[in-house]
């Protein structure tokens, strides 16, 4: 037996692993990349958006029940409660160097921030500011409460912004805005590419692709495929003595950019998939191919292994 023989039925054991293994990955990697995807947009509107407007509304709540008491005339520093216009307010623990502290917040406040429960294992708050910060995200700014009206206002600024570009002055303020960016170097280059995707993605009005083919582009022999959008202009036709169409030449892994070419209808080369099966193949810059154009390939190779395995059994 040679060794290419030899070699092939040592590398035969491993062929229903791998392909299993491959098989599992394909399934599997779709629906995490998409929860990675969304776990990511999350985090970023988290951290970039929720958190300073969370922040801005802790100070702003802080700033608006602060009652500033700062001494009881005539209580004893050993004492801790004392009573003002009918409310018990809770002096705070002394000071790191040993000195009475001079700060009092309300008893109601200061025993829900000190519940063990809501602690959970943290310091007690020693300044009136920590202690009403902790106050305000209990009793305010929990998950429950901030999670639904973040989304609310969210959404209403999204429609009222919406609103406001859509007039004219609106427009007028975002071509400005182009304009000043365009301007600075590097930065209206990646603010260019961001714009085009958010325009094709969030435009109003969509394209609307007939069918797909494949066309010799961009030259005799090389294949492309190409969404049709339509009929193309009547001088060309006039001038090719035949109907002509206008095709979209997408690009990998972008098919949102490309080429528009206009092409002799007989050049043009119907293909048996959806629009959907275009978009994946070209995405994945022809890696997923429909399973009706697959179908071949995966017969021709289930025969060439059949005819390999007979031939070693043999």
């Amino acid at each position: 037996m040679s060794r290419s023989a030899s070699s092939k039925n040592g590398n035969e054991p491993l062929r229903p692993f791998r392909r299993a293994f491959i098989r599992g990955l394909g399934v599997i990697l779709p629906p995490l990349l998409t929860i990675v995807i969304f776990v990511w947009i999350g985090s970023t509107v988290n951290t970039y958006v929720m958190q300073p407007v969370k922040n801005i509304t802790r100070q702003a709540l802080v700033w608006a029940i602060d009652e500033n008491v700062t001494t009881f005339p005539g209580v004893h520093p050993n004492i801790y409660l004392a009573t003002k216009d009918g409310e018990e307010y809770h002096r705070l623990p002394a000071q790191p160097d040993g000195r009475t502290n001079p700060l009092w917040v309300p008893e109601k406040i200061y025993s829900l921030v000190t519940d063990p429960e809501n602690l959970a294992g943290k310091p007690i708050p020693t300044t009136r500011k920590s202690v009403l910060q902790r106050y305000v995200d209990l009793r305010y700014l929990t998950p429950q409460v901030v999670i639904p009206v973040f989304t609310c206002i969210f959404i209403l600024t999204m429609y009222l912004l919406g609103k406001f570009l859509a007039a004219r002055i609106g427009r007028m303020a975002v071509a400005g805005l182009d304009k000043v960016i365009e301007q600075l170097p590097l930065i209206r280059n990646v603010y260019g590419s961001v714009k085009q995707i958010t325009d094709f993605i969030f435009s109003g009005t969509n394209v609307e692709y007939t069918r797909v083919v494949a066309i010799e582009y961009p030259r005799k022999g090389i294949w492309s495929l190409g969404l049709v959008t339509g009929e193309s202009m009547l001088d060309i036709a006039s001038v090719a003595n035949e109907p002509v169409l206008s095709v979209l030449i997408p690009t990998s892994p972008a098919p949102f950019t490309g080429y528009t070419v206009t092409i002799k209808k007989s050049e043009a080369v119907d293909l048996d998939i959806s629009i959907d099966q275009a978009v994946q193949f070209i995405v994945s810059c022809g890696v997923v191919i429909a399973p009706q154009q697959l179908q071949n390939l995966v017969d021709r190779s289930d025969t060439e292994e059949s005819s390999s395995a007979g031939s070693i059994s043999s």
